[in-house]
């Protein structure tokens, strides 16, 4: 993947159909890293942004502390089990 070059200049871009989705082809100088973007309006701009991964686990952390906490259908059910009894393995 090329390295993208910085540039402030607005480019124009085509769109196009892509089945039900309208797509637009983001010229090489725009192109961001990954294969997920973030995508939001403001106003009548559609921003685009790469998904950032973590690189390391401080910041794994920090993303599973913004996670809303488990809820009890997300907890191990209950088993009955029958306790361990000797077993004669000679």
């Amino acid at each position: 993947m090329p390295i993208p070059v910085p540039s402030t200049k607005a480019k124009e871009a085509r769109l196009f159909r892509n089945n039900r989705s309208q797509a637009v082809r983001i010229p090489v100088e725009f192109e961001l890293p990954g294969d997920r973007v973030l995508i939001h309006r403001e106003g009548d701009k559609l921003i685009i942004e790469p998904v950032k991964t973590p690189t390391n686990i401080l910041e794994l952390l920090a993303e599973w502390r913004r996670e809303p906490p488990l809820g009890p259908e997300d907890q191990l059910p209950e088993v009955d089990d029958m306790p361990a009894r000797p077993e004669d393995i000679f």
